[in-house]
């Protein structure tokens, strides 16, 4: 998993509340079991005019100033729905390293976390203010700070934001669950050796 620490990208706001996990990525794209692949297909049955590979010029994924923005700016409740680990996986393929938004669904969160994504949470009259900031001004970027835990504008704003410590620590050091469990592989096997030889 890529670290995080401090990152700026262009800000792509998705003016919509509840945005479920089937419209982020949809049923039918579930059958892939590794976890890239799915960019194409985030939020297709917005993103596409019906069963074609048309763009729909009214979704804000296919407006010409948003292409390469890598900051999703979202409402409240983002993520909720099915509990489906590829939601995130199509965010960060597709592109995006962070989300900023005033909730998320809780599995959703965790997911983001799990998979290199960094989701921020903000009061809504902040994400009020970066909404009416981002539509009017193209170009709009923020930078992330993760070690100081802010969202920083053009114009000097400062957001702050929190995170659980042991989160943190795994974005900050680029950890997996698996990398976090490999840290103690030696301790691991040293302990299996011994429960092996207690066993004869």
């Amino acid at each position: 998993m890529e670290p995080f620490a401090v990152y700026e990208g262009l800000v792509m706001p998705l003016n919509r509340t509840n945005v479920d996990t089937d419209q982020i990525i949809p049923q039918r794209f579930l059958r892939k079991i590794a976890r890239t692949g799915f960019g194409p297909d985030l939020f297709a049955n917005l993103r596409y005019l019906g069963d074609t590979l048309e763009a729909n010029p009214q979704f804000v994924l296919n407006f010409p100033r948003y292409a390469g923005a890598t900051v999703l700016l979202a409402r409240s409740n983002f993520g909720c729905g099915s509990s489906r680990e590829h939601a995130p996986w199509a965010l960060h393929d597709y592109g995006f390293r962070a989300i900023v938004a005033p909730s998320y669904a809780d599995i959703f969160y965790n997911n983001c976390l799990a998979n290199g994504l960094l989701p921020v949470v903000l009061p809504e009259q902040a994400v009020d203010e970066l909404f009416q900031k981002t539509e009017a001004t193209p170009g709009y970027r923020l930078a992330i700070d993760l070690p100081e835990q802010t969202v920083v504008s053009p114009d000097g704003s400062r957001y702050a934001f929190a995170i659980d410590a042991f989160q943190k620590d795994c974005l900050l050091r680029g950890l997996d669950s698996i990398g976090w469990t490999l840290q103690y592989e030696e301790m691991i096997a040293a302990f299996e050796s011994r429960r092996s030889l207690s066993l004869r």
